[in-house]
């Protein structure tokens, strides 16, 4: 089975899957129904950017709800879940003593929409919030390189996405054919420094001065306002200083990355940054080394978005989220509490027989060795 008809595949099971959720939203007790898929304790929602239109710069990310669709998904949120604060969530030692279907907000990237439309909303619902930034781009000093791969893709092509990927690896079997490509493929496999290579390519090949680009668009947080949103009941976490993949980060890389990070946005916000959020939310760039880095350097939590379920007696450090995109109360449902069961169900099964593949073979092999040691003994006698 080829690459399109693997996807096609995948989106048709999750349409389908999807449909499913939605329709036990409107038959009667659908949270207890849904319990009978499994435990799920803390909800993590993420959103990223809430604007009624998009640009050039966020058109084909998959990250803007509206604010009419952020509104109704906070009205969603406080009428069927009891919003909870990252202090709430820490103080919670053993994930039993939170109240029922606890949920906790959270925002990536730096977008200055969620100071200017997402906060005052959030403060009208009374729901506190983790906004996860990066420093890179605060003030507008510079674009964070997903809104550039975007807009060079938008304005240009993906010609100019690929002529910039062959410049930072020096290869030309690449050929990249959309956005999606470039996030879920190409940058997770290069270095740190290949990433800055293809960064400049991309500038150089469409021709952007980008502080002067940044500084028009106007697309992220300044301090000030960073500042300002404590009084709205958010808290600041990291995100890494340029949304950098973490598979790719050295042990030496940590210190420009995050604790660099850490260092610029406690100065901007005047308060401890005890969280981290993973960019792109793969549990793949949550290595060993990164989580070890984040315990020695004081933190207490780290957040992924797989969108899969965290039960009870949950890991702080791998805490999944769900993207949230819509205001529609069937398909926050089926998003919220459905579709996380079932990965998590499914990821069970395939634990379960990967397990037991493992074990089979491992008999297998433990009778191979006997039968040859028992040979061997029997020519020895």
């Amino acid at each position: 089975m080829d690459a399109k008809n693997q996807a096609e595949r995948k989106f048709s099971g999750r349409t389908a899957l999807n449909f499913a959720g939605r329709t036990l939203w409107h038959l009667p007790g659908h949270f207890g129904i849904a319990r009978l898929l499994g435990r799920q304790s803390l909800r993590c929602v993420l959103f990223h950017d809430v604007s009624d239109t998009e640009s050039s710069f966020t058109r084909g990310l998959g990250g803007t709800i509206t604010r009419k669709n952020f509104e109704a998904a906070l009205k969603f949120i406080t009428t069927n879940y009891t919003p909870v604060s990252l202090q709430d969530v820490l103080a919670d030692e053993d994930g039993r003593a939170l109240p029922p279907r606890p949920v906790l907000v959270t925002f990536d990237d730096a977008y200055a929409s969620v100071s200017e439309f997402a906060a005052p909303l959030c403060l009208k619902f009374g729901v506190p919030a983790v906004f996860f930034v990066n420093g890179a781009c605060l003030d507008n000093r510079q674009l964070a390189l997903d809104n550039l791969v975007c807009h060079v893709a938008n304005v240009c092509g993906m010609d100019t996405i690929n002529a910039a990927a062959h410049e930072a690896c020096s290869a030309t079997g690449i050929k990249l054919r959309s956005m999606t490509e470039v996030f879920a493929s190409f940058l997770p496999a290069i270095s740190l420094s290949d990433r800055e290579v293809f960064r400049g390519a991309l500038l150089q090949l469409a021709r952007i001065n980008e502080s002067a680009l940044a500084e028009e668009t106007g697309l992220y947080l300044t301090s000030l306002r960073l500042r300002d949103l404590a009084t709205f009941n958010f808290e600041i976490g990291n995100h890494t200083y340029s949304h950098a993949n973490c598979r790719t980060l050295l042990s030496g890389d940590f210190a420009g990355e995050i604790d660099r990070n850490k260092t610029l946005l406690e100065a901007a916000s005047g308060r401890k940054v005890r969280s981290f959020s993973v960019p792109y939310g793969s549990s793949a760039d949550l290595t060993g080394d990164l989580v070890a880095h984040l315990r020695r350097s004081g933190y207490e939590a780290a957040f992924l978005s797989e969108s899969r379920v965290n039960r009870p007696c949950y890991d702080r450090f791998c805490l999944d989220r769900v993207s949230i995109s819509t205001g529609s109360d069937d398909v926050l449902f089926s998003e919220i509490e459905i579709l996380p069961r079932l990965r998590s169900a499914k990821d069970g099964v395939l634990a379960v027989s990967k397990s037991e593949h493992t074990a089979s073979r491992v008999e297998s092999n433990e009778a191979a060795l006997t039968n040859r040691l028992e040979g061997t003994m029997g020519q020895r006698m």
